[in-house]
């Protein structure tokens, strides 16, 4: 079967003459668990071996292909792209692209296969579909600009040929028969015989009949590596994943291991593994040269956006801003600067070709105001007046003085970002929507690499080392969720929570394997809510398939990837605060409010355009003294991005008295600047304590106005260029290094560039290094400054409602969970702490969701003979522990909602109300069980949490008469519930006559005390609107020297006290170094407590599980911020607690 003679012939070219090579067949990390590298490492290691070319194949799609394009432009090295394709019969058939058009079909043809199923499905491609695909719609005529390979060891010919170790069985005519079949579909232009071999006894008898094979269809043979890592030394990792993938340890893998690993190998070590046909060596070479092309081909442009006759998308978007402008600036005699910036930047935008672009962005904000879901836009279009005036985001770019060539310069290549932050819970509608209008074919999500971490890689690592499952999950559960898998578990989250002693230390083999894994792709998932278009079937540019979710199709490339391509990526991100705002901007709507005159505004200056509009996001009154004096008091429960423990903390320490004072707080508590150790600096400068200092004259320009200290992203690539000499798209490779998610990596790949760059311009070496370290810094989280102008314009809407309107606020929060810093049950205690007036939920008087009613509304709802429900609408005076005054109405007050009452859910709770509003107030239970027909389970939890209090009648006189009633009203021929389950049942049921059963009026019974019916609020809605669960063992904590809350906080700094409260909140910063911080709240206010790591391991078992603690300790107080420094922790027994959001 194999030419002697020319056997002979190549053999002495071996000895003779230098190879060619070029690798037509690897596999990267991105073929999950089967292949050891990034795309970069392999290009690298190709170079490094003199490849010619380098083609990636990672399975069932193009996942890696555009990393694999960018190390192929880096490294100077042509790349090839392809995949490998599983077929309907389980073989492998790697195809590669000869150029764009065929990579255009190809990937085509994944995404056709992928969504033809309508749901997501593993792949199994059908050869006669593929091969039309590949073809094209015009068919034979152009041919199928793909080059087919036949694959290995699972490919269709070499399965044909069947036991691969047994030559003497293989079934040479099934070969030749699916050979000639493969020709058939693809043609012989299009068709290659692949020949891999593995070093056995096997090479030679595989190497004849191939070659045989390809010499009798006239095909090329083309020798490949298969390969799965870059170097020998990767091998193993290769081997640790292939057993991952086989979910068992690299002994019950063995079957599956190569013999010979597959890494790279240099064109002179493949001509020797190949000795018997070495001529397939260099024939990868000669076919590379026509494989090869830049990927950046095949990129598409935007979508066509329509306009209105007449209009050019340049003329449209001139007009859309002009009608914004007026409704926010005024006419141009009115604010002349804001009418300059706007033609200043539109006549950036035309030039630039970008207005389209603008105007989908507009079409999306549209159909979110049509649809009354708030929106609004951040990223670097806050730098923006045209998208001020467009309504996309709500931060004036004039007022504030932002720098518009931040987010649009006229050398700009590519499109700008605009983010849109979009009510959570209505996301989907606007997802749906962009699908609609723009179809599948166009629009597609994208991708989230799910990568390794420390818990997921030690697990893994220790299973294919043949750890028992025991010592996997214990070894993984001392892992921290990020950073090294190097911890002395000491300050490990999952140690707190273990019940178990803590395990031995993982052997040094799992964690060198383990270290090996960290960041390495694992798995696709999908993003939050980036979403791309194209003017063209993107399932053309990138593989498209459909999501776990339903009616979502997501791309297999993340959003660096897209970036990278020349895609564009609109965000599409979910924020829950936005539903809290808009539903209290809404309520402020139903009672009439609007935006007064300027001249009558209660606090903050006005627009004159915004008068007689509704209050919202973008009429806000400008600078409110009472915000400022809201947020420098920390009294910012409820108010987004300040109301966590350490934003609290620094409130007071920072005291904001202007809106950029409220852009550093958001930007300032975060890891980069924690980090970065620009915290502490910053107050103490900005406090008068510290002199500022620049370290170098050259970081003035970027530092004066944060005093010095880098706080934002900007700052820093202003840094780069002014100290390092850094050029524009430098200065853009290190903003892109710091927002990646192998940031440390790329940014550690900078340092040398970074540190000579200072050098050279007279920045000594330890100051350059000084530098660099707060650079890295926020390589984790470094904030853009227009983020965080964004962001604080939100802080500042939900504190102005807080403070102006904090009925609608705490209504519109309450409504709006789960969502958060703070549980419903410390929302309600901070709204009674405030004089807010807060009633329980009932039948009469709620709505699904907490509201705001007035007093009109809430007559006639008085109490039952229990206590339960509104004993008259008396006086509410704030408590002396609020830390701040609120502007209440005594006329209002917010009515908690029944879709909370746990038990009855949410479609009982509309019917519920829709059955009252059509057709008026419930007269007694049993009218509400006739009208609604409810279950007794249902019934039952109604009457415990007190929601049939305007009924008349007591907590447990209605559970005594819930069951009877539930039947006596349920639909004949059917039993409404079971008792047991609260579940219908199926079974015939013939109701009682209604009055007539037994039992349905309750005798005399105890009513439940105060005690037992704040339980029972706890329980079944999580809040309690009477009280808070302390107020009961107050008088024994006072006998016994426990201090509240507040009485703790205006004790001088040093004393030692008690102080008792419920833990609401557990946390572990990672920046921390194990210190563990609990949060206390009592009837007075809430604590931070400091428990250094040494403390909490010798008091874990009761920090751990203890609902509520007496906690003796140090005080500390700074700058109107007090806190505990636990020394001693002891569980505080008989309290009901709502529970607490531990390591949040």
């Amino acid at each position: 079967m194999f030419d002697n003679a020319r056997r002979g012939e190549t053999t002495r070219s071996l000895t003779g003459s230098a190879h060619r090579y070029a690798e037509l067949h690897a596999h990267s990390a991105y073929s999950f668990l089967d292949g050891a590298n990034e795309p970069e490492d392999l290009v690298a290691a190709a170079v490094e071996l003199g490849l010619e070319a380098l083609a990636l194949t990672d399975h069932n799609g193009l996942p890696g292909i555009v990393k694999h394009a960018e190390a192929g432009r880096a490294y100077g090295l042509p790349t090839i792209h392809g995949t490998e394709l599983t077929v309907d019969d389980g073989a492998r058939l790697p195809i590669l692209a000869r150029d764009p058009l065929g990579y255009r079909r190809l990937s085509a043809a994944v995404s056709q296969h992928n969504l033809s199923a309508g749901h997501r499905a593993e792949p199994a491609h059908r050869l006669p579909e593929l091969a039309a695909a590949l073809r094209g719609a015009d068919g034979a005529s152009t041919g199928c600009s793909c080059l087919v390979l036949t694959g290995t060891i699972n490919g269709p010919l070499r399965r044909a040929l069947g036991d691969p170790r047994r030559p003497a069985t293989w079934n040479h005519r099934a070969a030749e028969a699916g050979l000639g079949e493969l020709v058939d579909l693809v043609g012989h232009d299009s068709l290659a015989v692949e020949l891999t071999v593995d070093g056995g006894p096997t090479d030679a008898a595989i190497t004849d009949t191939l070659s045989a094979l390809a010499a009798a269809h006239r095909l090329p043979l083309l020798a490949t590596g298969a390969v799965r890592c870059a170097r020998p030394a990767d091998s193993h990792l290769a081997d640790v994943l292939t057993a991952t993938r086989l979910r068992t340890d690299l002994e019950g893998a063995r079957g599956h291991l190569p013999a010979l690993g597959h890494w790279l190998r240099s064109p002179a070590d493949m001509a020797r593994l190949h000795r018997r046909a070495p001529h397939a060596v260099d024939a990868t070479a000669e076919i590379a040269q026509d494989l090869a092309f830049d990927l950046s081909l095949v990129v598409p442009d935007l979508p066509a956006i329509e306009v209105p006759p007449g209009h050019t998308p340049a003329t449209w978007l001139r007009e859309l801003t002009r009608r914004g402008a007026l409704e926010r600036y005024g006419p141009p005699e009115e604010d002349p600067e804001a009418w300059r910036a706007l033609a200043h930047e539109l006549d950036v935008i035309e030039s630039l070709g970008f207005p389209g672009y603008f105007l989908i962005v507009r079409s999306i904000v549209d159909f979110c105001q049509t649809s009354g879901i708030l929106c609004q836009g951040r990223g670097s279009a806050a730098n923006s007046a045209v998208c001020y005036a467009l309504g996309i985001t709500a931060v004036d770019a004039v007022r504030h003085r932002m720098l518009f060539e931040r987010f649009l310069s006229p050398g700009r290549a590519g499109y700008p970002d605009i983010d849109l932050d979009i009510e959570a819970c209505r996301r989907e509608e606007v997802i749906q929507h962009v699908y609609a209008r723009y179809g599948r074919e166009r629009a597609a999500q994208v991708a989230n690499v799910i990568s390794y971490r420390p818990r997921s890689a030690v697990r893994d690592a220790a299973r294919a080392l043949g750890h028992p499952p025991g010592l996997q999950d214990a070894w993984a559960g001392r892992m921290d969720r990020w950073g090294s898998v190097r911890t002395d578990g000491a300050g490990s989250v999952s140690a707190d929570r273990s019940a178990r002693p803590l395990a031995e230390e993982p052997p040094e083999q799992v964690l060198d394997i383990a270290e090996r894994l960290l960041r390495l792709p694992r798995h696709l998932g999908i993003h939050s809510g980036g979403m791309v278009l194209a003017d063209r079937p993107v399932t053309e540019v990138c593989p498209v398939r459909w999501a776990a979710m339903e009616e979502r199709t997501v791309l297999q490339w993340d959003k660096d990837d897209c970036a990278s391509a020349g895609l564009v990526k609109f965000d599409l991100l979910g924020l829950g605060v936005l539903t809290a705002l808009r539903l209290a901007f809404t309520s402020l709507a139903e009672r009439g409010e609007q935006v007064p005159d300027p001249g009558s505004c209660e606090g903050g200056v006005l627009r004159r355009a915004q008068t007689g509009r509704a209050w919202g996001l973008h009429t806000l009154p400008e600078e409110d003294p009472a915000v400022y004096r809201l947020l420098s008091a920390a009294d910012t429960v409820g108010v987004f991005q300040v109301e966590s423990r350490a934003q609290m903390a620094t409130l007071p320490r920072l005291r904001p008295q202007a809106f950029y004072d409220i852009v550093v707080e958001v930007a300032l508590v975060r890891p980069g600047p924690i980090q970065g150790d620009a915290v502490n600096p910053y107050i103490r400068r900005r406090l008068g304590r510290e002199e500022v200092d620049y370290l170098h004259d050259s970081l003035r320009p970027a530092l004066a106005k944060t005093l010095g200290v880098p706080l934002f992203q900007e700052q820093l690539m202003q840094i780069a260029v002014d100290a390092a000499g850094f050029s524009p798209a430098e200065a853009d490779a290190l903003r892109r290094a710091m927002t990646s998610k192998r940031s440390a990596e790329r940014m550690e790949a900078l340092h040398l560039r970074l540190v000579e760059g200072m050098t050279a311009r007279g920045i000594d070496a330890g100051t350059a290094e000084t530098v660099f370290h707060k650079l890295r810094a926020f390589a984790d989280f470094g904030f853009p400054e227009s983020h965080a102008f964004s962001f604080a314009h939100l802080v500042y809407a939900s504190a102005w409602l807080k403070v102006r309107r904090p009925e609608d606020f705490y209504a519109g929060l309450l409504a709006s969970q789960p969502m958060g810093f703070w549980s419903p049950q410390t929302l309600v205690a901070d709204a009674r702490r405030h004089g807010v007036r807060v009633l329980p939920a009932d039948v009469n008087a709620s709505r699904e969701e907490a509201c705001v009613r007035t007093r009109g509304q809430e007559a006639g709802q008085g109490p039952c003979e229990e206590g339960d429900g509104d004993a008259g609408w008396e006086p509410l005076h704030p408590s002396p522990s609020a830390l701040s005054p609120l502007e209440t109405h005594p006329d209002l007050a917010v009515r908690l909602g029944l879709a909370r009452l746990k038990g009855l859910g949410g479609r009982s709770a509309s019917a519920i109300v829709s059955e009252r509003l059509a057709h008026g107030p419930y007269a007694d239970i049993a009218d509400l069980a006739r009208r609604v027909r409810l279950s007794r389970r249902r019934l039952e939890t109604l009457a415990a949490a007190g929601a049939l209090a305007s009924l008349g009648v007591g907590r447990r006189r209605a559970l005594w008469a819930a069951g009877v009633l539930a039947e006596e009203h349920g639909r004949p021929g059917r039993r409404r519930s079971s008792s047991e389950t609260g579940e219908d049942d199926d079974r015939w049921y013939q109701p009682p006559l209604p009055g007539t059963s037994v039992g349905a009026r309750a005798p005399r019974l105890p009513p439940m005390t105060d005690r037992e019916r704040q339980a029972a609020d706890l329980r079944l809605t999580g809040t309690s609107t009477r009280g808070f669960p302390t107020d009961f063992a107050r008088p024994d904590l006072a006998r016994s020297g426990v201090l509240t809350v507040a009485e703790a906080a205006r004790r001088t700094a040093g004393e030692r006290v008690r102080v008792a409260g419920v833990v609401t909140h557990r946390q572990r910063p990672g920046t921390a170094a194990g210190t563990v911080f609990l949060n206390l709240e009592d009837e007075t206010g809430l604590l931070n407590v400091v428990c250094s790591a040494g403390l909490w391991k010798r008091y874990r078992r009761v920090g751990r599980r203890a609902s509520a603690l007496i906690v003796r300790g140090r005080v500390e107080s700074s700058d109107g911020a007090a806190s505990l420094i636990a020394d001693r922790l002891e569980a505080l027994e008989g309290i009901e607690t709502a529970g607490s959001r531990d390591w949040c």
